[in-house]
């Protein structure tokens, strides 16, 4: 039958001695006492050469305790804050001192990257459980932990693998060490820096291997004029050709090694390249050359039309021209419709066309009075006088501008210039008391009028009960 030990009794069934620092409340160290006895541990008045000194982290006395009695000769002696013995109790076992090196404690730094407060906690007392001082700065620590998850655990690892004793950890490294027992620092691999090992011999090129890249490069740049045989894309596509049973032979050299190949040789292969080309006369731009593409197809352009200004706008408006074209040289009616509401019956004018390039010149004396200018105090032109029928329209106090109770609602002025959505929105802000912007808004999330106009017509009725009520 297996007998099960006392937590706090060593292999030879003796008691593992206990000092608890004096200032720590009599409460706290009346109940520690009981537990370490109930686990088989024995408490002394004095700080034993072997065992566990109870501190409280953070505190003089505790300072002092260590400065006083801890020593590289005494590894036995073990500093450890009260919370110690709790822990030995949950853990069912004695909670060993890995993190102790030649009698000392290893100092850690819990970096910033671990932003969880009780992660930041929870790690800090099971480093100093388990011998360590978790209260290092960065430059002192020996051990840096750090959350993996973040982009600054891998800046540190480069910071600090140079370094020698320096160790960049992650904040679940810790566990991993209490549950094996030991302090075990991430293994260091070997990486490939690149370049051949000693001894080994790359693959040599073969005449086999240069009439080949020179078949390539006759075949996609025969003249060297045009450039580009000493670029590194001509020699990746002659590598993605590997998968051509008849380029096979391109796996013999990385696209890198072509490519120095040529450059290296390149008076001596532009020589056998110029031989292929004599050969086969290629035409340039033939399909197939490196550095030629396809001409994109010439897309049909759509005329845009111009939006016409609004002052043509309202010429269209005013005036129908109805007549017609028959490009014979005849003189053609036209015939214009006034669309104001002024009542005016229709005027035919008699237009002349000429009939050659000679009849359009001006003839002698036709701009004389036609195109007159004034001249000092004198009376202006025939052609600069406003019609009598302007004038009358221009004195008569009958002819008033439009209403602005048309253009306004409720006293606020409308831009007769908005375009029709933007009015009927400004109109609704306005009958119903919102602002334009809150209309706006809602019209752009539905895109319906009416609906519009509805949820704020039942918004300002919704308002107007509460008012009242």
């Amino acid at each position: 039958m297996h007998i099960v030990m006392p937590i706090f009794q060593d292999a030879n069934g003796l008691a593992i001695k206990f000092f608890i620092q004096k200032d720590i409340a009599q409460e706290i160290q009346a109940e520690l006492c009981e537990v370490v006895a109930s686990l088989g541990g024995r408490v002394e008045a004095k700080v034993p050469r072997q065992g566990y000194v109870l501190v409280q982290p953070g505190t003089a006395e505790e300072e002092r305790l260590r400065l006083c009695w801890m020593a590289q000769d005494r590894p036995q002696r073990h500093f450890v804050p009260y919370t110690y013995v709790e822990a030995c109790k949950i853990a069912g076992m004695q909670l060993k001192q890995i993190f102790v090196e030649n009698g000392l404690p290893v100092k850690m730094h819990i970096h910033p990257s671990i932003a969880n407060i009780n992660a930041r906690t929870t790690l800090s007392q099971r480093i100093m459980h388990s011998g360590g001082d978790p209260t290092s700065s960065p430059q002192s620590a020996k051990i840096i932990l750090a959350d993996p998850n973040t982009e600054v655990f891998q800046h540190l690892v480069k910071t600090y693998q140079g370094i020698p004793d320096k160790h960049v950890e992650s904040y679940l490294w810790v566990k991993k060490c209490v549950e094996k027992g030991s302090l075990v620092y991430t293994p260091l691999i070997y990486k490939n820096p690149g370049g051949r090992r000693p001894g080994e011999e790359r693959t040599p090129f073969t005449e086999d291997d240069e009439q080949r890249l020179c078949e390539w490069i006759a075949a996609k740049i025969p003249y060297k004029q045009t450039g580009g045989r000493t670029g590194n894309r001509l020699y990746q596509q002659l590598c993605e050709m590997i998968a051509d049973p008849e380029y096979a032979w391109v796996s013999r050299h990385t696209w890198q090694s072509w490519r120095e190949r040529y450059k290296k040789n390149a008076v001596r292969l532009d020589t056998m390249i110029a031989q292929i080309v004599d050969q086969k006369k290629p035409i340039p731009g033939e399909q197939g050359q490196y550095g030629y593409v396809r001409q994109d197809e010439e897309k049909n352009k759509r005329p845009r039309k111009k939006r016409a200004k609004p002052a043509e706008q309202n010429l269209h408006k005013q005036e129908m021209i109805i007549g017609g074209i028959n490009g014979n040289g005849a003189e053609v009616p036209v015939i214009v419709f006034d669309a104001s509401p002024v009542d005016s019956g229709p005027s035919t004018s008699r237009a002349f066309v000429r009939s050659s390039p000679a009849e359009e010149e001006l003839e002698d004396g036709e701009d004389s009075e036609e195109w007159a200018v004034r001249i000092g105090n004198e009376p202006p032109p025939n052609w600069g006088k406003r019609p009598a029928s302007e004038e009358s329209e221009v004195q008569s106090p009958r002819k008033r501008t439009k209403s602005n109770d048309e253009d306004s609602i409720q006293g606020i002025l409308l831009d007769p210039g908005v375009h029709l959505i933007d009015r009927t929105l400004q109109e609704i802000a306005t009958e119903y008391r919102f602002t334009l912007e809150e209309v706006k808004e809602f019209y752009d999330q539905c895109g319906e009028m009416e609906r519009t106009k509805t949820r704020f017509q039942k918004m300002r009725q919704i308002l107007s009960s509460i008012g009242e009520s």
